[in-house]
């Protein structure tokens, strides 16, 4: 019987975790699903460099660096692309490129020919972020988004798993095959999204009308899924790098990311270093490393569920202090089952961290410069792959790697403290995504006490048009109070008041 009842439980869970989410979304998933089955480059370029071509350590480390240079440029370029040209123009071209130049690379023989062309590996293989991010953003409601979010990084996981433990055999006989698999799955996936995912990006109707979603292909679209804004809306031209820079809490949390991105970083460029070093085959890598994919597969569903109501604060601060301490203990590994051991301990920080993270950013981010913002973000994780492996190289070359995984756990401590010193004067009853809780809009007096009032009427006089938001100035995202999307209040426009000091939730 009680396993009936647990049997009855879980598929409970499931159908709760995975339903109410729009086809296009599903279609979203299913593409980041095939395009991690081919993950091949960024896990095995340190093994391939070290073992198989017979480069340093530290000559590894540069390449891999400058992998990671090509996604900060592309970061930030693909931003400026998702929000100006659109989400599924820019997922074909960075794709389709993706796929050419990881082709390209096994061939490349020549230090500096395979330098090159990992550059051009990870210009092209960031650039889809920004636009899955903000298109994920654009379809989905804000109380689902938390929840989304997660099964997006569940499919990244179940693809790495599998894909981690096939390609770790698959090297030790040809890493060219590894290579060449790895194009033809991500060009698999730029015909799925050519073929089943329409353009999600906000459009604009006339002078002061609200925006709305491309007409018959956004199936999120609606009250409170942040693909409207209001009429005093600021126009698109507005929201440039300049604005994302000068917001002030938005880049504390780009500046803390990057800390906790840099440590788990060393799980691909670290880890595989040293695991080769201390004798370990790649096979013996792609197991433990498996783990990690593994881990996220059976755990992030059930761990969404437990954390999606629970305070981020707590949950950002005690996920980047298990992580650097996840690593840490790495220095005492000595065979396979500890370092699967310690995979554990780090890959369960990353499963509260990503979706608590993400879910941040998108609430501090206006609708029309979610590119933009989940650019700058997605150049926190890029610019960690640029510094990560030099990191590693030199202090694995030099000190030995036991002074490596001490100083992830330094990391982990001090990003914690960090989440801990921005987050403490946040009130997260308050606010609405990327707009500010109890700054009223500068001219209109406001109607309604400061925090939400989902209760409070509209004015008699006021015309039904009168239910869009009123203006909020660009730039103000730094002041708006952090809420995971299923904390925010989601009402339609006819229950929202008029001249409230903050719009509804999606609006920015």
């Amino acid at each position: 019987m009680s396993v009936a009842t647990s049997a009855a439980g879980l598929r409970r869970a499931v159908r709760e975790s995975v339903s109410g989410l729009p086809r296009e979304f599903w279609w979203l998933w299913t593409s980041t699903l095939v395009n991690r089955l081919g993950a091949f480059v960024a896990t095995f370029m340190a093994l391939y460099l070290t073992l198989d071509r017979g480069y340093s350590a530290s000559y590894a480390g540069l390449v891999a660096s400058l992998h990671g240079l090509g996604g900060v440029i592309s970061s930030l370029v693909a931003g400026v692309m998702t929000d100006r040209f659109g989400r599924r123009p820019t997922l074909l071209i960075a794709q389709s490129s993706t796929a050419a130049s990881v082709a390209l690379l096994g061939f490349m023989r020549e230090p500096a020919a395979i330098a090159a062309v990992a550059f051009l590996v990870g210009m092209a293989s960031n650039a889809s972020r920004p636009a899955v991010q903000a298109m994920m953003a654009d379809i989905v409601k804000p109380e689902d988004r938390v929840r989304a979010f997660s099964l997006n990084y569940w499919a990244i996981n179940l693809g790495f798993a599998i894909s981690s433990a096939g390609a770790g055999f698959v090297a030790q006989y040809s890493y060219l095959a590894g290579f060449l698999g790895e194009a033809a799955m991500t060009l698999a996936c730029a015909v799925l999204v050519f073929l089943k995912l329409p353009e999600s990006r906000p459009e604009r109707g006339p002078a002061g009308a609200p925006a709305r979603a491309t007409a018959g292909k956004n199936a999120g679209a609606g009250p409170g899924t942040g693909t409207r804004t209001g009429t005093g809306a600021a126009p698109e031209a507005s929201i440039g790098m300049g604005t994302v820079l000068r917001d002030g809490r938005f880049m504390s949390v780009v500046s803390l990311s990057f800390v906790v991105a840099l440590i788990f970083q060393q799980g691909f460029v670290g880890l595989p270093v040293a695991m080769g070093a201390d004798g370990f085959t790649s096979a013996d890598y792609g197991f433990a490393i498996a783990v990690n994919g593994v881990l996220i597969v059976v755990m992030q569903i059930p761990v969404t569920r437990f954390i999606q109501h629970r305070d981020p604060r707590r949950l950002l601060i005690v996920s980047s202090v298990l992580a650097g301490y996840g690593f840490g203990l790495t220095a005492f590994a000595g065979s396979i089952a500890v370092y699967a051991l310690t995979v554990c301990v780090w890959s369960l920080a990353e499963i509260v961290n990503a979706p608590t993270q993400t879910g941040l950013v998108v609430r501090l981010s206006p609708v029309h410069g979610r590119g933009r913002y989940q650019g700058m973000y997605t150049m926190s994780w890029s610019v960690a792959a640029l510094v990560a492996p030099l990191m590693s190289g030199l202090v694995i070359d030099r000190f030995g790697a036991a002074w490596l995984w001490g100083a992830c756990a330094v990391l982990g401590t001090v990003a914690g403290a960090g989440y801990w010193l921005l987050m403490r004067g946040l009130d997260l009853d308050e606010g609405t995504e990327g707009v500010p809780a109890k700054k009223p809009t500068e001219g209109v007096p406001a109607k309604t006490p400061a925090g939400p009032s989902a209760e409070a009427p509209a004015e008699a006089e006021a015309p039904a048009e009168a239910a869009a938001p009123a203006e909020v100035p660009v730039g103000t995202a730094a002041e708006a109070p952090v809420r995971t999307p299923a904390e925010a209040p989601v009402r339609t426009p006819a229950e929202a008041p008029v001249k409230a000091a903050a719009p509804e939730a999606g609006a920015a």
